[in-house]
């Protein structure tokens, strides 16, 4: 009789524990609710509208290969993004920095379905790349997009360091690239003067990179003069051999696309070795240099530009200018 007592306690006991346990991770999930509930709200106007961003986002999916970059540098990891265009999945300078980063396609296709399985509580996105997925993106997640992709790495860099709130850090980071940019303009000194040409090789394409590629922004913002057919605020020009003249400058920088099919390359080869091409003053005088695809043009964000810094830096010391 007196062993049924003592087991009847503590069975009591033991209903007692787990219903103060049960209380107490109710208590604390009402808590977490209200402070959700009442966690400051920020209104983020964007090229798709307005968008409600509630406290500070932890789990974010970025779009773009430059959005990528951007939040790197600000500090934050993002839970998802859009894989590079060449490597396998990120580019070299950034492949450390995204381990366990979840791969969601490419920038122009991105898996809708792997966005939701990470259940984001932001998305970042691109109206030139997005549009058009906008409203399934917005049911996943608040969801933001920056305007465009032409040239436009440092407004858009401002505008991801609006939304993750670290517009303080944002403003130190540029500053400390246009303070970088003066310093090598100071040391090219007349250099400046230098008609810069950037040429570009792609799977069956040939192009002159204009005032409002990636490239070009930042070869304008240190100064350096272009070739007069050169001197636009377009895009690029995309040229046969029959018009090869026009991609001729005192200095020619180019760069290939080659995603590991050989097509690139291919072309690089064939238009290197055309006699034509050999006539150009930049090659004639030695003045023609191969530079990185990733960093001089298709990673478009704030660490490519400051890769692309340190080429220009160590051409103008090494006197290839």
């Amino acid at each position: 009789m007196k062993a049924k007592k003592i087991l009847a306690m503590l069975t009591l006991l033991v209903v007692a524990i787990a219903f103060t346990a049960c209380t107490t991770v109710k208590k604390n999930e009402d808590a977490q609710q209200v402070s959700n509930t009442n966690a400051p709200v920020r209104v983020i106007e964007h090229a798709m509208g307005q968008t409600e961003i509630a406290g500070e986002p932890k789990r974010i999916v970025i779009l773009t290969n430059e959005g990528t970059e951007a939040l790197l540098e600000l500090g934050v990891k993002p839970v998802g993004a859009v894989q590079s265009w060449t490597g396998n999945p990120w580019y070299k300078h950034i492949e450390k920095d995204m381990e366990g980063v979840q791969n969601l396609g490419e920038e122009s296709q991105v898996n809708i379905e792997a966005i939701a399985a990470l259940e984001p509580d932001l998305i970042i996105g691109n109206k030139m790349r997005h549009e058009k997925i906008y409203d399934q993106l917005s049911q996943i997640a608040p969801t933001v997009y920056s305007d465009t992709l032409r040239g436009e790495w440092k407004s858009n860099f401002a505008f991801y360091a609006k939304v993750l709130n670290k517009e303080e850090e944002g403003n130190d980071i540029i500053k400390k690239f246009d303070d970088r940019v003066a310093s090598i303009a100071a040391l090219a000194g007349d250099k400046l003067k230098t008609e810069v040409s950037i040429v570009r090789f792609m799977p069956g394409k040939t192009r002159i990179y204009l005032g409002d590629t990636f490239s070009g922004t930042i070869l304008k913002q240190i100064g350096f003069a272009r070739p007069e057919n050169q001197r636009s605020d377009e895009f690029t020009i995309e040229i046969g051999k029959e018009r090869l003249k026009e991609a001729d400058g005192q200095v020619m920088f180019y760069f290939t696309y080659e995603k590991g099919d050989g097509e690139g390359t291919a072309r690089e080869k064939e238009w290197l070795e055309d006699p034509m091409f050999k006539t150009l003053n930049a090659v004639k005088n030695n003045k023609l240099y191969k530079v990185d695809d990733v960093s001089w043009n298709t990673a478009g964000g704030v660490k490519a530009a400051n890769l692309m810094l340190d080429d220009i830096e160590n051409f103008i010391k090494s006197d290839k200018f």
